[in-house]
C-alpha cells in the first residue's frame, strides 16, 4: 500500500545539496509550495556554497551541511535535527552521500525519484517515487515532486534575494558601464569537456564592443585552469575592453553581477541557470551536454547548440539514440561552436526589449 500524501502537510523538508544551477532551478518549486500551503514551514537541507547563493530565500528556513565534513558532518547535522520530524521529505538529490544522509532524517513520508530514473538505488531511501517523466528538463524533474503532492499552481517564480552589498561589489567590477558577463568555464571535472576557447570568447568581447559599446566581465571560480582562461581571453581583447573578476566576487556578487548584466554567455554551468532565475537573456554554449536537459529553461532557444552534431560525429549516434542526459566526452565536441553562431544570437538577444527583472531583498541578519 502506498503511504498516503499530507492534505495539509505542517513541516516540509527538502534534501538537495547541490549544484549550484540545479537549487536555482528548484526554487520555482519552493515557491509552488509556498502558494499552496502558505502556512507550511519548509526546511531546505542544502551544501555550503549554494546556501552562500540563496542566503535570504524567503519563508525558507536552511539547514547547511558541508559535504567535506564527511560523515562527522552528518551526525551534527542529525543531532541538530534530532527534534524535527517532517510531515514529507522531498529526496531530490540522486547520490548516495544525500540518501545516507536522509536516514538519520525524520519524516512521514519520504518522496523520491522513480526507479528508472533513481541513480544509486535512490529508491530504496523513500516511500513514493514520482511518475515517469521521461526527457524531463531539471527544472521540469523538481516541479514533478510538487505535482506529486497535489499543488495546482506551477507557474514558475523565482525571487532570488540580492543584498545591497553585493550590488556594490558588481559596480565596483562593472565600473558602472553597461557590460556582457561570461563565465567561460564550466566546473573542474573529469573528462568534463564544456568550454569554448579562449579565441571564441575574445571574438565576442571585440564585436560586442564595435557594435554596441558594451565591456565585458568575466566571472568564475577560483581554479587555475579558470584564471589563465581568463588571462588569455584578455590577452587577446583589446586593453580595457575586459574586467576580469574570475575567482574575485562572491556568490552574492556574481548573483548581483548577473543581474546588471545586458547578456550572459556561458556553457553548461551554474551562472546560465542564474541568469534565467533573474530574468537576464543568456546565451548558452552547449555542445556535450543536451540544451533540453540542462539548458536555461527560459532561453533554451537561443542557446547554440551543437549537442545532436557532437552525438554524430563522437559516438556516432543520432539524439534519439542517446540515453536521456548523456554527455558527449570528446574534448573537440566544443569546438563545433562557430563565432558567428555566436554573434548571431548575442544580436538577437540584444535586440530583445530589457527584461523586468525581480528580485527580494536580502535577509542579512
Amino acid at each position: 500500500m502506498k503511504h498516503p500524501l499530507p492534505a495539509r502537510p505542517e513541516h516540509i523538508g527538502v534534501l538537495r545539496l547541490s549544484a549550484l544551477g540545479d537549487v536555482c532551478n528548484l526554487v520555482p518549486t519552493i515557491r509552488a509550495l509556498q502558494r499552496q500551503w502558505p502556512e507550511a514551514r519548509i526546511t531546505w537541507i542544502i551544501g555550503k556554497g549554494e546556501h552562500s547563493l540563496l542566503a535570504g530565500l524567503s519563508g525558507v528556513e536552511f539547514i547547511v551541511y558541508d559535504k567535506a565534513s564527511g560523515l562527522a558532518g552528518m551526525r551534527e547535522l542529525w543531532r541538530q535535527l534530532a527534534e524535527t520530524r517532517f510531515d514529507v521529505l522531498l529526496h531530490m538529490q540522486q547520490a548516495l552521500r544525500a540518501s545516507v544522509l536522509s536516514l538519520g532524517l525524520k519524516a512521514d513520508l519520504r518522496i523520491g525519484y522513480d526507479k528508472a530514473h533513481a541513480k544509486d538505488a535512490q529508491h530504496w531511501f523513500t516511500h513514493r517515487q514520482l511518475a515517469p517523466h521521461p526527457r524531463a528538463h531539471v527544472l521540469e524533474s523538481f516541479l514533478d515532486f510538487a505535482r506529486l503532492m497535489g499543488v495546482d499552481d506551477l507557474s514558475l517564480e523565482w525571487g532570488l534575494p540580492v543584498p545591497e552589498a553585493a550590488v556594490e561589489e558588481a559596480q565596483r567590477i562593472s565600473g558602472g558601464e553597461p557590460y556582457i558577463l561570461i563565465s567561460p568555464c564550466s566546473s573542474l571535472r573529469v573528462r568534463n569537456f564544456r568550454n569554448w576557447s579562449a579565441e571564441g570568447y575574445a571574438s565576442v568581447v571585440e564585436h560586442a564592443w564595435s557594435q554596441h559599446g558594451l565591456k565585458t566581465v568575466l566571472t568564475g571560480g577560483h581554479g587555475t585552469q579558470e584564471r589563465e582562461m581568463g588571462e588569455r581571453i584578455a590577452a587577446l581583447s583589446q586593453p580595457g575592453l575586459v574586467a576580469d573578476a574570475i575567482g574575485g566576487t562572491s556568490l552574492k556578487g556574481l548573483l548581483a553581477l548577473v543581474r546588471g548584466a545586458r547578456l550572459v554567455i556561458a556553457p553548461d554551468s551554474g551562472p546560465v541557470h542564474m541568469a534565467n532565475a533573474l530574468g537576464t537573456p543568456v546565451l548558452g554554449l552547449y555542445a556535450t551536454s543536451n540544451v533540453h536537459r540542462t539548458g536555461p529553461y527560459l532561453w533554451r532557444e537561443y542557446a547554440v547548440d551543437r549537442y545532436a552534431d557532437a552525438a554524430q560525429r563522437y559516438l556516432q549516434k543520432s539524439v534519439d539514440e542517446l540515453s536521456w542526459g548523456q554527455r558527449v566526452r570528446h574534448p573537440d565536441a566544443m569546438s563545433l561552436i562557430r563565432g558567428d553562431e555566436v554573434v548571431e544570437r548575442l544580436e538577437t538577444l540584444l535586440a530583445l526589449p530589457a527584461p523586468h527583472q525581480t528580485t527580494e531583498p536580502a535577509d542579512e541578519t
